[in-house]
């Protein structure tokens, strides 16, 4: 962590096990309803790793108030949104089977290209919150636990996971090097990551409840999760202090050198977009007993998603693809 070559490589390991995590998480989505092993990973894994691709990104938000940045993030975020919210139409229009008609709606993101158009709003965000500094990350944080307040606000625009996530972006932008040398210098800082992250695991797997996954998602105001009274901010308060414990674990116990892999960490975004046309065909393609058959295979699970991984963030789909992700030929 000593050197911008070393942090870049952290970043390139974190970036990669994090969208390693999207990809199974994903996989595993369907299969997790009678396996509690799958279960409590997908529950972990939705606590904190959209949450740590945030603050991420938010690190890396440092030079949103420099000349042209607000045109880069419409052409690399805003634009790429566009393109594959009306892709997945698409898509999703013949993988139904053509039963209704092709609709395309801008404005309702499809699966996981929320995260586009959230992550298009936080960089807007800053403008008003970046100068506040820790005042506006208490701020962000009052308004991410308020909006569940609000019955109508969702997944519509990705309002709801724009301001309940913006905490995390904020967090991100906020920190420098130096807090990210103490993650990795503080003393045991790897064993501490581990015990953390296999902690949450194990209370997960003993006490989180199987209809709370929406919690997770932060797309679903406190009404609709069947919460109805002024306390149930303090849900959401307690999930974000977790969450950043959590972060912290991951944080700790990522590499800094550099692996055969860690370049897949600079594609990440190739693999986020590309990889649900494939998880999507399949579950259309193969017959639910013989995806219930696989809920027990783990080690397919887990060797499948990092495939798909690979498989993505290989130069050649990257070669091909550019166009429609980067607006680059």
């Amino acid at each position: 962590m000593d050197s911008s070559k070393k942090r870049s490589l952290y970043f390139d390991n974190a970036k990669f096990i994090l969208i390693f995590l999207v990809v199974f998480g994903h996989v595993i989505s369907p299969l997790k309803g009678n396996n509690n092993i799958l279960f409590t990973l997908y529950s972990v894994v939705f606590l904190f790793h959209m949450p740590a691709f945030i603050l991420i990104s938010g690190y890396f938000s440092k030079g949103f108030h420099k000349k042209g940045y607000f045109l880069k993030t419409v052409k690399k975020i805003l634009l790429p949104y566009i393109i594959f919210q009306i892709v997945y139409s698409i898509f999703y229009y013949y993988l139904d089977g053509k039963e209704s008609a092709l609709k395309i709606d801008l404005l309702q993101p499809h699966w996981t290209l929320w995260f586009l158009l959230s992550l298009f709003c936080w960089n807007i965000l800053l403008h008003v919150f970046a100068r506040l500094k820790w005042v506006g990350l208490i701020m962000a944080v009052v308004v991410g636990i308020g909006i569940g307040y609000f019955d109508h606000v969702g997944s519509y625009l990705s309002l709801s996971r724009t301001f309940v996530f913006f905490p995390y972006f904020l967090l991100g932008f906020l920190l420098d090097s130096k807090h990210l040398k103490w993650v990795k210098k503080v003393k045991y800082s790897t064993f501490i990551g581990y015990a953390v992250l296999l902690i949450t695991i194990l209370i997960f797997g003993a006490f989180f409840p199987k209809d709370a996954i929406p919690w997770l998602l932060g797309d679903t105001p406190y009404a609709d999760l069947g919460m109805k009274g002024l306390t149930d901010g303090f849900i959401r308060a307690s999930q974000y202090f977790v969450t950043v414990i959590v972060i912290y674990g991951f944080l700790a116990i990522v590499p800094s050198n550099g692996f055969k892999m860690t370049i897949i960490g600079q594609r990440t975004l190739y693999v986020y977009l590309l990889h649900g046309f494939i998880i999507k065909s399949i579950q259309a393609i193969v017959s639910d007993d013989i995806l219930d058959g696989l809920s027990n295979q783990y080690l397919t699970l887990i060797v499948f998603s990092l495939g798909l991984c690979i498989l993505l963030g290989n130069y050649v789909i990257q070669k091909y693809t550019r166009p429609l992700i980067e607006l680059k030929i």
